[in-house]
């Protein structure tokens, strides 16, 4: 998941005149810190506060932050310094910073940026209205204690009035070497089913038509609830929640991310081939080609393992598409580890990869070792990797051109007035124009069939038909 900053924007709700004031968050990360994003705007909206129309006018400046990689870390301290500079001439203003970074950092932060109101960290979000009230009252607030995550179905307020994100599963138990997630995000709390399915009940009662079921290892979905088949499974599992979420009325697709290798099971595969609205497209990170590099990261699994999974959801759903993780240059990649990782993104043909350079993080055990690689060699590994994955992507996009195409219509296109933009059913951005045969006009939510006239490496446009 890659970690770019994204800003929360949201409807204004409340009246100006009765507001407490006005807010702005800068997202950076994975999905999982989107939809802790639309959570905690849902609070200070709930509490009186209103969308400000640009970061530097805001009364209270909200960083969800991100520490997967080095560089996403420092462009928080880069936006921290200048909202710093405002706060020591307004001290009026609240500067708030949540998500992994605060939770990494703590108290450190306070030590370099002072002016800082609120240190919160992931397992906090919901706690924001409690913790801004320790604020009014004079306190410098630092909460990264483990914090059992609260249910909460009514404070959300969603980027999309079509898609939308639903945790499922808190957390992380998993020690990869080289990651900082389990640290920073704590371990797995699974919500209930009944749980989850009214939240998605209540979007679709809204008009949401696609639901993405979140976690960080969201194959652990269920595991640490009580319940055991008859034939001595576990009764809580991914597979269980898609069959019981499966006929919510008004949902049209679901997808799930992020999947885990160790984890993924034919059950699994067979229940997505076998739901009409589970749409064809897998996340599933894979790190590295090499065995060796998988050990050393403590993946628990093979590239053969891998590959298998791959064949599997192949034979049963053969147009679905595949999207991947991978590291690069991890202490200790030889030459041949990294050519057995592009021999992997030529033999399998992911439809996406997002690639980095190894980057060592705070309190992670790849980080101590001595076998770190140069810099120059990671820039050019990684840059003959995206040549790769590029490369590929561009090839595979052909089997798009000329079919037609299921589109779910998002939103307008920012770069051209006249279009309107979706996905595909494999996650394939796809541009088309929003007026269709026999003066048809299409809107957010519509379900449109795009024949596919032009393929990109990483999107689509097309023609509709009807």
């Amino acid at each position: 998941m890659q970690a770019s900053p994204s800003t929360t924007k949201l409807p204004r709700r409340v009246s100006t005149e009765q507001a407490l004031g006005s807010y702005w968050i800068t997202t950076f990360g994975c999905q999982m810190n989107k939809a802790d994003s639309e959570r905690m705007a849902g609070i200070l909206e709930a509490m009186g506060y209103y969308q400000a129309d640009q970061e530097l006018n805001a009364d209270l400046v909200l960083y969800n932050t991100c520490t997967i990689r080095d560089n996403a870390e420092q462009k928080v301290y880069s936006y921290l310094g200048r909202q710093a500079i405002r706060k020591r001439l307004d001290p009026k203003l609240k500067l708030v910073v949540a998500g992994c970074v605060a939770q990494q950092e703590g108290e450190k932060l306070l030590r370099r940026v002072p002016e800082i109101d609120l240190i919160m960290g992931p397992q906090h979000a919901n706690r924001l209205e409690t913790l801004l009230g320790q604020v009014e009252n004079g306190q410098q607030v630092v909460a990264t204690d483990n914090n059992q995550i609260l249910e909460d179905l009514t404070t959300a307020r969603r980027d999309s009035s079509i898609c939308a994100w639903v945790n499922v599963i808190y957390g992380c138990n998993e020690r990869c070497t080289y990651c900082v997630v389990p640290s920073v995000r704590g371990k797995e709390q699974s919500r209930t089913a009944n749980a989850i399915k009214q939240e998605i009940e209540d979007l679709a009662s809204r008009g949401y038509k696609e639901i993405t079921l979140l976690g960080q290892n969201i194959d652990a979905y269920g595991r640490d609830l009580p319940g055991i088949t008859a034939e001595g499974r576990r009764k809580n599992t991914l597979t269980d929640l898609l069959y019981f979420i499966h006929d919510i009325e008004g949902i049209e697709r679901i997808r799930f991310a992020t999947s885990h290798p160790r984890y993924f099971t034919e059950r699994l595969i067979k229940a997505c081939s076998e739901l009409p609205k589970v749409c064809e497209h897998f996340h599933i990170p894979f790190q590295s080609g090499s065995n060796e590099m998988l050990k050393h990261m403590a993946r628990g699994y093979t590239i053969e393992k891998y590959q298998r999974i791959i064949e599997s959801i192949r034979e049963k759903m053969p147009y679905a598409s595949i999207s991947s993780d991978v590291i690069v240059a991890f202490p200790g990649e030889r030459e041949e580890d990294f050519n057995q990782t592009l021999r992997i993104i030529k033999d399998i043909k992911f439809d996406q990869v997002n690639t980095a350079a190894y980057s060592p993080r705070p309190n992670t055990p790849a980080a101590s070792w001595s076998n770190q690689i140069p810099e120059e060699v990671k820039i050019k590994r990684l840059r003959q990797l995206n040549n790769l994955v590029e490369s590929v992507a561009r090839n595979l996009n052909n089997r798009y051109l000329n079919k037609v195409e299921q589109i779910l219509v998002e939103a307008d296109n920012p770069r051209d007035s006249n279009q309107i933009m979706g996905r595909t059913r494999t996650n394939r951005l796809t541009f088309f124009s929003k007026n269709g045969p026999s003066d048809i006009t299409y809107n957010v939510g519509d379900l449109v069939q795009v024949k596919i006239d032009e393929v990109r490496s990483f999107s689509l446009s097309g023609t509709p038909l009807k």
